[in-house]
């Protein structure tokens, strides 16, 4: 994490400072019957136990404190299910009071100021959106529609691998373009990058900027917990989801400009919506539609849409056994991992991958 150890310094420093000022004051409320966890510092709370891997420092806490944890971050109260039966009271049972995200700053800067499905609130808006996606994106029919151009991404996919016969093979850079092609085609009907250098929109960048987005959007900030202290930024986040916004809205621009000139030079009443963001800017000109559609907000849904590339790369993987590369032991492997909305290897593995489904199910 940027900067990690000297943030944390810093808070300690005025944690200390504060804690002798809170000595003045007393606590009167009645004690309330809550989870078990660490006990909080003043000001930062629990933040300093939680290290460079939060997702390994919070398993570690859960072994001494339960299932049920709560902890705090700054001043919030955070609540940390660590089994399948506490997840499901949040995720099922209980989902409507706790549906809605922290208003933290990723939303704001990363996600047109919380109007995507990921970080607004749970309300008339957000259902609004999962109606949108579940009948333009994953919608049996519309998914069936798209079977020609997963085929032909599938041939290209293939050819490239074939022509890298013998040789070693990144396979994640291989299946983030093979993923992205898909997606991208589905939700703006075009690729909209090269890898040709000085092309408007080049295929490392994209991808970049979607790393970005992940590491962002999965990062403890110092400034979402401990409010008082957002302005200075201590880790530099925020700086870098302000330089990504940008780079971000350069291409969401770029898109929804290029949908409306082709909408406009259709025949009148003849325009035939052919992806998501086609769709997207007809819902926009709806005045009837239940919330508002504003431009940031089909910036938002089209963004999301090239999210899902994740998603849709860690279901491809699911679909194969993996051993390792002859020579190889197991503790030669690297595991240290790189932290952010998903944890994936700081090197990449060298692995061999064996299908273990049907092919027609790839």
């Amino acid at each position: 994490m940027v900067n990690y150890h000297e943030s944390v310094s810093a808070l300690i420093l005025i944690a200390a400072l504060a804690f002798l000022s809170r000595l003045f004051f007393f606590n009167r409320s009645p004690p309330r019957k809550l989870p078990p966890g660490p006990k909080p510092w003043p000001i930062i709370g629990n933040i300093h136990l939680l290290g460079s891997s939060p997702h390994r420092s919070l398993h570690s806490l859960s072994q001494k404190h339960g299932e049920l944890m709560l902890i705090k971050l700054g001043s919030s109260p955070s609540l940390i299910a660590s089994s399948p039966e506490m997840a499901k009271q949040f995720l099922k049972v209980h989902d409507a009071n706790f549906a809605t995200r922290p208003a933290l700053a990723a939303g704001k800067y990363t996600a047109y100021n919380y109007s995507d499905m990921t970080w607004s609130p749970y309300g008339p808006y957000w259902r609004q959106a999962r109606r949108i996606f579940l009948s333009q994106v994953f919608n049996p029919n519309r998914l069936e529609f798209f079977k020609p151009v997963r085929d032909e991404e599938g041939r290209a996919f293939l050819s490239r691998l074939h022509a890298l016969s013998g040789k070693p093979v990144l396979l994640r850079e291989h299946l983030s373009r093979f993923t992205l092609s898909n997606i991208s085609r589905m939700v703006v009907s075009n690729k909209y990058f090269s890898e040709k250098e000085g092309s408007a929109f080049e295929l490392g960048e994209l991808q970049r900027m979607l790393d970005e987005w992940f590491l962002l959007n999965g990062v403890i900030n110092v400034g979402d917990w401990i409010p008082w202290l957002s302005f200075l930024d201590l880790q530099g986040y925020v700086r870098r989801m302000k330089e990504l916004y940008k780079k971000l809205d350069r291409f969401n621009e770029h898109v929804i400009d290029d949908h409306q000139a082709r909408r406009s030079g259709a025949a009148d009443n003849k325009f035939t919506p052919k992806d998501l963001v086609d769709v997207l800017l007809l819902m926009a000109d709806k005045p009837n539609l239940e919330v508002k559609l504003t431009r940031d907000s089909v910036k938002a849904f089209l963004q999301l849409g090239l999210k899902l590339v994740r998603t849709t790369l860690a279901n491809l993987l699911h679909g194969f056994d993996l051993r390792l590369v002859e020579g190889m032991r197991p503790q030669d492997v690297c595991l240290e991992e790189l932290y952010g909305l998903t944890v994936h290897p700081k090197e990449p593995l060298q692995l061999i991958m064996e299908a273990r489904l049907p092919s027609h199910l790839y």
